[in-house]
């Protein structure tokens, strides 16, 4: 493994944020800057910013970025957010001409899968929605054991995110929005999807899918995820009561 030095660590950086090289020129930069030692590799960024199609991804991608904020006469410190994610994500695919819309939802944001594909639709966007469970796939196949399920003793659908990606790739969509799949569900579907993906939300079940919630409140109610106060994770879930019937 590569030396401390020469390994990106920006999310370290001691430096205010117009001191920094990456944002000022004549800033400066720590020893593990990947702007001022990473020269060989922002180069080879640079040129595939080079393709055509890349390139103008890239820059409608700033183009939205810019116009996320009010005023013709913009200064640090002054910024007003004007747009929701949701409309950002809709200008963009407008930018783009994208038309089909690929919308891959958990089960568990049903009522918001609904809600955003009415919105989605009633922009004049096509739209294609794929739940997690599509395939009702049991989740024995993957090697779950009856005690690592959500409900001992029933039969439980896997959410299955390689499909979802098939899906939305046989229907030729133009673009991906992510809505609450879990960790790791949503990097097969990243990894596995044709089309480019962004997220709309995701999934956070103690916090109301707000994750940073979590990182705001760090010092206070969720102190726990600070180093050493997590428990070790188990070898094997313990049975979970079945579920009471309606």
């Amino acid at each position: 493994m590569k030396s401390e030095q020469n390994v990106a660590q920006c999310a370290r950086c001691p430096l205010a944020r117009r001191e920094r090289i990456c944002l000022n020129r004549r800033g400066k930069a720590p020893e593990f800057c990947p702007t001022a030692r990473g020269k060989k590799i922002t180069d080879r960024a640079r040129r595939e910013y080079a393709e055509p199609a890349v390139r103008e991804f890239a820059r409608l991608s700033s183009v939205q970025e810019g116009a996320g904020y009010a005023g013709p006469d913009r200064k640090p410190g002054a910024l007003h957010p004007v747009k929701t994610r949701i409309e950002e994500i809709m200008e963009f695919a407008r930018r783009m001409n994208y038309s089909r819309l690929g919308l891959v939802f958990c089960v568990g944001l049903a009522r918001e899968a609904a809600a955003v594909e009415q919105i989605f639709a009633s922009h004049g966007f096509e739209v294609v929605s794929v739940v997690c469970k599509v395939g009702a796939v049991p989740k024995e196949e993957i090697g779950i054991t009856d005690a690592e399920k959500i409900f001992s003793g029933e039969f439980e659908s896997m959410c299955n995110p390689i499909a979802q990606a098939l899906f939305v790739n046989d229907a030729r969509v133009h673009f991906n929005v992510l809505l609450g799949l879990c960790v790791g569900h949503d990097s097969l579907f990243f990894k596995y999807a044709q089309a480019p993906t962004t997220v709309l939300a995701v999934k956070d079940r103690v916090t109301g899918h707000n994750p940073l919630a979590a990182v705001y409140g760090r010092e206070s109610y969720f102190a726990r995820i600070k180093g050493g106060a997590l428990p070790k994770a188990p070898a094997q879930k313990e049975s979970r009561p079945k579920r009471k019937p309606r």
